[in-house]
């Protein structure tokens, strides 16, 4: 079967591949797991430079791999360097830590015996990775699952199937042991069948609820490990003794950044109401600025959408909205390139909204937020936590131990304090409800790739 990726920059076919067939699926399933054997022999030393050597050289294709994004998913270039920054900090982070967080737990000693817990490998790590960030969010599982000597197989999304071949380069350069890690080109039905078929023993998935429980579905009576990141609608608060500027400044970044096309994007803001006026002014005015268009260009801030009918459905939501008696602050018209049915969709900004409004319940991976005032902690911890999603949530405050005490009150993986949207590599990426099950990043996340053994040796009799 031929897989077209139509670019969201012109519509255009901007190439074409063809889905492995039966008898590669099943040399990649084969050879990874003979290559994953020896893999798990080799010195965690020797791992660690192969590992560190393909991080290497998948910088060296920076130049190439930034209008890539751009034609792929839409990316500017402006900004492409950044997810190539992120992979780094955590491959490199995952890299470090693993002699730490892979080596044996010692309990207490006890005469005559020696007890330890080992931590080993699984096996065959399936890797299935989305378009929006292709490269941060493939390597929160390859670089650590190779690390703690798994073999990986990566489905990437057709939307940027360029970045699995990238990866397979970057491997052949470090000179990766043949069969370790394969890149499949894929379509839902394989993907199942692999998942089904017994040959691997944990899958790592980003994306959307639906196809998460798809990937449970197929997994049914395997016993095999499902990490699931499942997306977000996450919220932000800020309370009357925020620092307003700042929080206006990173907010609207954290809204708008990648389009919104971020599961930790911002897509609600609470606000208390005496700094609600000032905010939602300062914000409307930032958020002015964007620059919407063509995301090859140097000056564009805001790329399109993946596709036209990601953008329709962000349309649809504002306009549903808009019926139910919220208000649009921002014109269309002031953003040239927003055309309906194109991919190219301006920023919105809205009030006057409740949550009864699919724009404050359901996801929109685009550029709009509803903004709501609240009358203090309680509402707002209230309305934060009224959500089928719990991915992260910011709350912003100059008082430390009220953003403790109030992060322990919301139903979430992740709780910032004056910052959003950013994965720190030495913290557990993770999410409850709907957001998904499991933990990729720090030492943590080694442990959802390895399983544990006992040894209990007694040595004097």
């Amino acid at each position: 079967m031929t897989v077209q990726l139509i670019s969201p920059v012109d519509g255009r076919v901007y190439v074409e591949r063809e889905c492995a067939d039966a008898a590669q699926i099943d040399h990649a399933l084969t050879t990874a797991t003979s290559a994953q054997a020896l893999w798990q022999q080799r010195p965690l030393s020797e791992r660690a430079a192969l590992c560190s050597a393909a991080v290497d050289a998948m910088l060296s294709m920076q130049a190439d791999i930034v209008p890539e994004l751009a034609w792929q998913m839409g990316r500017p270039v402006r900004f492409g360097a950044g997810e190539l920054r992120g992979f780094a900090e955590r491959a490199r982070h995952m890299i470090a830590i693993a002699p730490e967080a892979l080596a044996a737990v010692e309990p207490e000693p006890i005469a005559g015996f020696r007890r330890c817990i080992k931590r080993e490998p699984l096996g065959t790590v399936l890797v299935v990775a989305p378009w929006n960030y292709p490269y941060l969010t493939a390597v929160n599982t390859i670089i650590p699952a190779l690390m703690a000597g798994n073999s990986v197989i990566l489905k990437h999304a057709t939307q940027t199937l360029l970045v699995g071949e990238r990866f397979a380069e970057a491997m052949r350069r470090a000179r990766l042991p043949e069969g370790l890690f394969h890149n499949l080109l894929l379509d839902h039905q394989q993907t199942a069948e692999i998942i089904g078929s017994g040959r691997v023993h944990q899958v790592n998935f980003t994306g959307s609820v639906e196809a998460g429980k798809a990937m449970e579905a197929a997994a049914m009576g395997r016993f095999i490990g499902m990490g699931l990141e499942l997306g977000g609608k996450d919220p932000a608060y800020v309370r009357a003794d925020a620092h307003l500027e700042h929080a206006v400044e990173n907010l609207v970044d954290g809204s708008y950044f990648n389009s919104g096309q971020s599961c930790c994007a911002i897509e609600r803001i609470y606000v208390d109401q005496h700094l609600f006026p000032a905010f939602v002014e300062r914000f409307v005015d930032l958020t002015g600025q964007y620059v919407l268009g063509d995301p090859l260009h140097e000056a564009t801030t805001l790329g399109p959408l993946v596709s036209p009918s990601a953008a329709g459905f962000v349309r649809g939501q504002i306009a549903e909205a808009l019926t139910q008696g919220a208000t649009a602050l921002i014109d269309p018209k002031a953003f040239p390139a927003d055309a309906p049915g194109s991919a190219y969709l301006a920023p919105q900004v809205l009030v006057n909204v409740n949550h009864r409004m699919s724009v404050m319940r359901d996801e929109s991976f685009g550029p709009v937020v509803g903004i709501m005032p609240v009358a203090g902690d309680d509402e707002a911890i209230a309305l934060m936590n009224d959500s089928a999603f719990g991915l992260s949530a910011s709350l912003w405050t100059q008082d430390l131990a009220a953003a403790e005490r109030l992060g322990n009150q919301i139903v979430t993986g992740t709780v910032f304090m004056n910052r959003c949207d950013y994965l720190d590599p030495a913290l557990a990426w993770t999410g409850v409800k709907n957001s998904g099950r499991g933990v990729t990043l720090s030492r943590l996340g080694y442990e959802h790739l390895t399983r544990a053994k006992s040894f209990h040796l007694r040595h004097e009799v």
